[in-house]
């Protein structure tokens, strides 16, 4: 192979969901007759997959010592929406009952982690079985009734009301007859700015360092990225702005973004997946490490349980169902490795995207619901075949 073809190959390899992303976003465009990039619809699509980001995130953090999953989450978020609006029913303020929620999820990750951790329980059996045991718990504590929210502060908050949008502060800057969010504009070309600066700081560090990247391919990267945000944020700004689940997104994903490329705890999370064995001998506590996944997507769930409760404007019994998949999709088809110690943040938000637009673009076309889990099935199996078959060119 010509170092020319390998570069090619390389480029593909690294940008394939991207690409998978930008055709399934232009093929529902065409089908829809462009209902799909409509303010209103977009929107939908954040708001609807607002559990599938942060869930997502704890589950990357599972997978990146070994492969390894938690069942459990769909089950989770029910039940700690299922106490969340119970206590809202019976007069709890706002923030009270957000930490609460918040503990449960903390609490149960421990709990769970605990067994997978200390006792060596196989992660797979340790989640299936709190898969059911929540379940359970979930339709005793609803007693098997949907449980309706009425507190309007915490819909607002966490995305779940009319008026659940970013206030536009800037208005007064623009013309008395304009219809566009300032506040949004004002938002996107700052996070863009930002950007831009970290990616210029990293190319100046990796050439103090001596260290071999594509400045020109990071600079393209940059651009597209930034085209898309000031893009999203125009069509945002046509309808109310910026809805306030996504303050949340963004909030999880620049944390989680940071704990695993800048911290300690992050490489152990790598190093573990890696090489376990070669990790403890280094003086890693590994048992940690899985402790410490566990109760991540422990608090995960338990945000992605106010989320969907406020989304919902209540919760009832099946809340949750299918949850677990649709974020362990998420992560490999952004490129999570089934075997461990591969995988970004970055790459979980393009799978997450790519089943959104996926998920979107079949209800808007009128999709049959079964039809719509056979082609998530389809793209689920080529993600991980495609991660197979390199790993096996590689060796």
């Amino acid at each position: 192979m010509t170092m020319k073809a390998s570069k090619v190959s390389s480029f593909f390899q690294k940008y394939t969901m991207v690409l998978a992303l930008v055709l399934v976003t232009v093929f529902f465009a065409w089908r829809s007759g462009g209902k799909t990039l409509l303010p209103a619809n977009l929107n939908n699509l954040i708001a609807q997959n607002g559990y599938v980001f942060v869930l997502a995130t704890g589950m990357l953090c599972c997978i990146l010592t070994g492969g390894n999953i938690d069942l459990s989450v769909g089950s989770v978020v029910c039940f700690t929406a299922a106490v969340g609006c119970k206590l809202m029913k019976a007069g709890w303020a706002m923030v009270p009952t957000v930490l609460v929620m918040l503990l449960v999820g903390l609490a149960i990750g421990v709990f769970q982690g605990f067994w997978i951790s200390k006792v060596h329980v196989p992660a797979f059996i340790a989640t299936l079985s709190g898969m059911y045991a929540f379940r359970g718990f979930s339709n005793i504590v609803l007693q098997g009734e949907t449980v309706a929210i009425n507190n309007e502060a915490f819909l607002n908050v966490f995305g779940g009301g009319a008026n659940c949008y970013v206030p536009d502060f800037l208005h007064f800057l623009a013309g008395p007859e304009s219809k566009l969010n300032v506040t949004c504009l004002v938002a996107g070309i700052a996070a863009v700015v930002v950007f831009a600066a970290l990616t210029v700081r990293k190319i100046l560090v990796q050439k103090k360092l001596g260290i071999s990247q594509s400045i020109i391919g990071q600079i393209i990267t940059t651009v597209i990225i930034s085209a898309v945000v000031i893009w999203l944020t125009l069509k945002l700004s046509k309808l109310k702005g910026i809805p306030t689940v996504l303050i949340w997104i963004a909030l999880v994903l620049l944390i989680y973004n940071y704990v695993t490329t800048r911290t300690a705890m992050g490489r152990h999370l790598y190093a573990v997946g890696g090489n376990e064995k070669a990790t403890a001998l280094s003086g890693v506590n590994t048992r940690n490490v899985y402790w410490f996944a566990y109760a991540n997507i422990g608090l995960l769930a338990g945000l992605a349980g106010i989320l969907t409760a406020a989304r919902a404007k209540g919760i009832d019994p099946t809340y949750g169902e299918g949850y677990e998949m649709d974020a362990i999709a998420s992560c490999f088809i952004g490129g999570a490795s089934a075997y461990g110690g591969i995988g970004k943040v970055s790459g979980m938000i393009i799978g997450a995207t790519l089943m959104g637009v996926i998920n979107q673009g079949m209800r808007i076309m009128a999709v049959d619901t079964n039809y719509q889990r056979v082609v998530k099935g389809i793209v689920l199996l080529v993600a991980v075949m495609f991660d197979v078959l390199s790993k096996r060119q590689k060796r």
